[in-house]
This record gives C-alpha cells, structure tokens and sequence, in this order.
C-alpha cells in the first residue's frame, strides 16, 4: 500500500512502537520498484522493504510504501518524510554528507542498451553515437571509456528511447539496473556485457546517532539475507546481474 507524506523518520524504537516502517521507493523503475497491472507495488526493492518489515517488526504488511522521484529519493529522509529509503539509491560522497547508508544490497553501474545487431562490445561504439542522460554520473564514465565517441546527452530517459528506437544513437548508456528492466520489458533492446562503473546501491537511513539502532538492526537484517542467500535469490528472481 501507498501513503501520503505525513510520517517522520523515527529511531527504530519508535517505529517498533508505531508498528510500521515507513519506507521511500521507486514506483516507476522496473524492475526495483514500480506498479503492476493491478496498481501494486512490486519489484527487488519492494521484496526488501516487505522483509525488511519482517524482520524489524514481526509482519511483512507492516510497512507503508511511500513512492517518490528520483529527485527526493534522499529528501524524504533528511526531512523525515520517510524512516527510509530503499529507491536504487547509490552511495556517493555528496550523500553521505547529509545521509547515512547501510551496507550496500546491490552493486550497480554503467552500462549499454542498444537496438543495433552489429554492436555487441565497447569496440564496436569507439566511434558511435551514445545517448546519455544529461548531468548523470555515467556521462564522465561513458567519456573516460570511450573518448572518440560522440556523446548525445538526453533530458529523459523516454528521450533516450526515443533516440534509440529512431536509430539516432547506436546506444543509450545508463544504470544497468534500468537498462536490466527495458531488456525485460523489450526484447528489440539487448544489454551489452561491458559495465564501466561499479557503484553499491544501499538503504538511506538518517544521520545521527540517535539512529545508530535502526542501523545497526538493518544491517544485520541484511547479513542474514546473505547469508541465507535470500538476497542473491530476490536479485535472480527479478533478473538482476
């Protein structure tokens, strides 16, 4: 289920009081978080979020799911919108800065997506056309990578279809996580193998240590899930590398 705004981030005895965890995610990212054809909300993050409640409060249903944009993935805890947020976020100096992480459930990174069945490697986009969303992280990697290529930065990532599917650009190149769910979605898209980045998705949490409680727990949630191998599975199952 979904929730306005109306909660605040909370030390993990308050929300074992409360009796529900309110956690921020993607709605729109397939397949880490988004709405199926009934409306619900399902994906890898969304497992998480659900055992997550699980293991903190005894009930996988205790739990309120707050969709937001990328933009607020990070605002939503520091203004205590949310108790946490569990929305492909990477872990990078600038939000550590005003957030903390727990340890990191996935490790994503740049990748390519094409429509072309003459590109199936790096070499073959040395001098090619590649999309790249405007002022992302991949774009200095994709330029470090492949310095002769023309870069094509994009508002959107339907601008980057859009391209794409135009035969515009030779390739778009984005979180593999993304790229992973419109190769799902699409079978005229194929991901290449190369990834050029490797960057560790994890839990934003509030900062302080007043919150070292809820950090702690969900760190050993997530030990657990490793080592029972629960995690590596959900991230399977959704077709995640």
């Amino acid at each position: 289920m979904s929730v306005p705004p109306i909660a605040v981030s909370s030390e993990l005895s308050e929300i074992q009081a409360r009796g529900r965890l309110i956690v921020a995610v993607k709605d729109n990212h397939y397949p880490l978080g988004y709405r199926d054809a009934t409306g619900e909300l399902r994906g890898f993050e969304i497992d998480l979020a659900r055992r997550l409640a699980t293991d903190l409060l005894g009930d996988a249903d205790a739990v309120e799911l707050l969709p937001v944009s990328n933009v607020d993935r990070v605002n939503v805890v520091v203004e205590g919108n949310a108790d946490i947020a569990i929305a492909g976020i990477t872990v990078t100096a600038q939000r550590q800065r005003i957030t903390s992480f727990s340890e990191p459930y996935y490790l994503d990174g740049a990748g390519f997506i094409t429509t072309s069945q003459r590109i199936n490697g790096l070499g073959d986009l040395t001098f090619g056309r590649i999309a790249v969303l405007a002022n992302s992280s991949t774009l200095a990697h994709v330029r470090a990578q492949l310095p002769q290529a023309t870069l094509v930065t994009v508002p959107s990532y339907q601008a980057a279809l859009t391209q794409l599917d135009a035969g515009q650009v030779d390739a778009f190149s984005g979180n593999v996580s993304l790229l992973t769910g419109w190769q799902q979605q699409d079978s005229r898209y194929r991901l290449l193998d190369d990834v050029i980045s490797i960057e560790p998705v994890a839990i934003a949490i509030p900062k302080g240590t007043h919150h070292s409680d809820l950090r702690r727990a969900i760190n050993q949630a997530m030990g657990q899930w490793d080592s029972e191998g629960w995690l590596q599975d959900r991230a399977t199952y959704w077709g995640l590398r």
